[in-house]
């Protein structure tokens, strides 16, 4: 019985009703905060995993592997808001600006961070970027123009309250107030797929070290078989040569952040 963490999703849903091998855990809320029982306690031996937290966490010698199934991917540009109510704020306008995002090596916020970086030409060090919990991996250390907000204050009502100029969200907002800060979004994350050839990963699945190969090629294959049952859903590429390129450049994001000391190969993060 593999002791196993991962998220209810179209293509994980018959997945998980395989009880007879796989002890699914209990978690409140979203399936992310529960990243830190992987990372820190290494208590799962099948995990799904934040590609980011994953990266940092192969930095620090935790012992997990990827499979390359992807659960859940996404273009990061709307997740960047502000509030319309204090005036029009665009990428060029960040400089010397607080920004919010729940944890500095959160998977959205480094993505954002490199678009304002590559897209916009945005100097990352003189963005106060304010942070409300520590990274999934205990070792990690934030830059130095990182604060954390005071304890039990919310990153929505500090955005609102103006005590943030923009914040990294985890869902696209409804309030009307909160506008995307990089223009026409949608757009900006179709032409960001063209220039890199490449989708921006969220979350995959993981496996221990100590879980054999045939025990790992076994877990593939019933998320392969779920993901069929899904109907394929678009958008979440499986197997290395579909994901090849998508890794490169969340490899390449990580490392120009220093997040990582090097750029790991794509076979690493298999080994």
């Amino acid at each position: 019985m593999l002791k196993t963490l991962i998220g209810d999703y179209p293509v994980t849903r018959q997945f998980r009703t395989r009880t007879d091998r796989f002890e699914l855990a209990q978690y409140q809320g979203s399936v992310a905060t529960a990243f830190k029982r992987v990372v820190r306690n290494l208590e799962f031996d099948v995990a799904e995993m934040a590609i980011m937290t994953f990266l940092v966490a192969k930095a620090f010698n935790k012992p997990y592997r990827l499979l390359p199934f992807v659960v859940m991917a996404r273009f990061q540009h709307p997740y960047l808001v502000y509030n319309s109510q204090n005036g029009e704020l665009r990428p060029e306008n960040l400089a010397g600006k607080r920004v919010g995002v729940r944890s500095y090596s959160v998977t959205t916020g480094a993505w954002i961070r490199g678009i304002l970086a590559e897209d916009h030409g945005v100097d990352l060090s003189r963005i106060q970027w304010v942070t409300f919990e520590e990274a999934h991996v205990a070792e990690f250390r934030d830059p130095p123009n990182v604060q954390r907000a005071a304890a039990g204050k919310d990153i929505n009502a500090m955005l609102l309250a103006g005590e943030l100029d923009a914040a990294i969200l985890g869902a696209v907002p409804t309030d009307p107030k909160l506008k995307p800060v990089i223009p026409d979004p949608e757009a900006a994350g179709k032409k960001w797929g063209e220039k890199h050839g490449a989708i921006q990963l969220n979350h995959l699945v993981g496996v221990k070290n100590t879980v054999s190969k045939a025990a790992a090629e076994e877990v593939y294959g019933l998320l392969l078989d779920s993901k069929k049952a899904a109907g394929n859903p678009p958008m979440l590429p499986h197997g290395l040569d579909a994901n090849r390129r998508n890794l490169e450049v969340a490899i390449d994001c990580a490392w120009k952040q220093n997040m990582i000391p090097r750029r790991f190969t794509v076979e690493e993060l298999f080994a």
